[in-house]
């Protein structure tokens, strides 16, 4: 086979015809390697074959490369599984790390391949998984390989993994998640990845808490910041400043945000990181949010009081509040009011667990009446 003829995918030939077609094409190539079969069996044959298949970067043509990958993965999925375990890893690792703009659009499709073809209970599901994830995170291709947290279990539901694999490669999706500003999925991928520690090694996940309360804080769409507090790793950082901010965030208000700032400064916007800018917004819609739950109207001055906003700033700020959809409401510019329809809890415990209770109740006992007025009106136009 000439160097510029790609083989195809030699799922017709026997392995070890197989490894020898690759052989002599990647020689030509000017890969490193006999073209001759080895002494010692397919799995070496195999071995070293992984070891040069990177020669085929070189071709321009994207098909060409796919073809000789997915010739690999055919053998691979064919061979005794234990006795392929090391070269799925050596093939994996091959690939993730040779992925860049040109060829990351390749890798995922043959390494997705070849976790398909894997057995449902085989374990090297997960490291071809993780692979996976790393070539996506370089190429910004992770929405091509991960979906959502219980999809995520779903595909590893016959052979999970250990919970050190779950967390390395739950770390690894929360990073790649954020780089892709996928910020709300990033969120409860980190909460997902505290929920694996308990009371016991609550203490090891320090890191990751923080990360997880960072990530909650600075997205501009979480708001529900409530059910951190509830997470083992996170109980264990009370005392320290990150999760008095954090508790601020939960069910204080802006002047409360706004003297723990001026103390603090230093710790917030050099040591987190964090925007004031930003954090002021959001607890600026958070104490609107709470104000929302107990009121039907606010005047402008209220608002203006409350929330620590320049009269001509007022407007802008609503129509800001109704763009999250958190709260529903009318603003009458005229009357320098704003009229509140409904607004989500800022926190969600046993008190707004017995209202939703209350409320459904009520709902029901609205049908049984409804059933019973319809049943007398069938019964007498009868």
């Amino acid at each position: 086979m000439s160097a510029s003829q790609p083989p195809p995918v030699f799922i017709d030939l026997l392995l070890e015809d197989q490894a020898l077609e690759l052989r002599v094409y990647l020689k030509n190539l000017g890969a490193e390697i006999a073209d001759e079969k080895s002494s010692k069996g397919i799995e070496d044959d195999l071995h070293k074959i992984i070891g040069v298949c990177d020669a085929c970067f070189q071709d321009a043509n994207e098909a060409d490369i796919e073809s000789v990958l997915n010739s690999i993965v055919s053998m691979l999925v064919l061979i005794n599984p234990e006795r392929a375990e090391n070269l799925i890893l050596a093939f994996s690792e091959k690939l993730s790390k040779a992925s860049d703009a040109k060829l990351g659009p390749v890798t995922l499709r043959v390494l997705w391949l070849l976790f398909q073809s894997l057995e449902a209970a085989s374990t090297m599901r997960y490291h071809v998984y993780y692979h996976l994830v790393q070539i996506a995170q370089a190429t910004d291709q992770i929405k091509s390989v991960f979906k959502d947290v219980e999809h995520l279990k779903s595909q590893f539901a016959q052979c999970p993994p250990s919970n050190e694999q779950l967390q390395k490669l739950l770390r690894l999706l929360h990073q790649a998640l954020l780089g892709s500003k996928q910020t709300e999925l990033a969120a409860k991928v980190m909460v997902e990845l505290l929920s694996t520690y308990t009371a016991e090694n609550a203490s090891q996940a320090r890191e990751d808490a923080q990360a997880c309360i960072l990530a909650a804080l600075s997205d501009p769409n979480t708001f529900l910041l409530h059910p951190l507090l509830q997470l083992k790793p996170v109980k264990f950082l009370e005392g320290e400043l990150i999760h008095d901010l954090l508790n601020i965030f939960v069910a204080e208000k802006v002047t409360t945000y706004q003297e723990f700032y001026k103390q603090h400064k230093e710790y917030i916007v050099n040591k987190l990181g964090l925007d004031h800018q930003e954090n002021l917004r959001k607890m600026r819609l958070l104490t609107f949010m709470q104000l929302a739950e107990t009121k039907t109207e606010m005047s402008f001055e209220m608002i203006q009081k409350e929330l620590d906003l320049a009269p001509d700033k007022i407007e802008a700020f609503v129509i800001d509040v109704l763009k999250t959809k958190m709260v529903r409401a009318r603003m009458d510019q005229m009357a320098r009011k704003v009229f509140i329809s409904s607004t989500m809890h800022r926190t969600f415990g046993k008190d707004q667990w017995q209202q939703l209770r209350d409320v459904l109740c009520d709902w029901k006992a609205n049908l049984g009446a409804v059933q019973t007025g319809m049943k007398s009106f069938v019964a007498v136009a009868n």
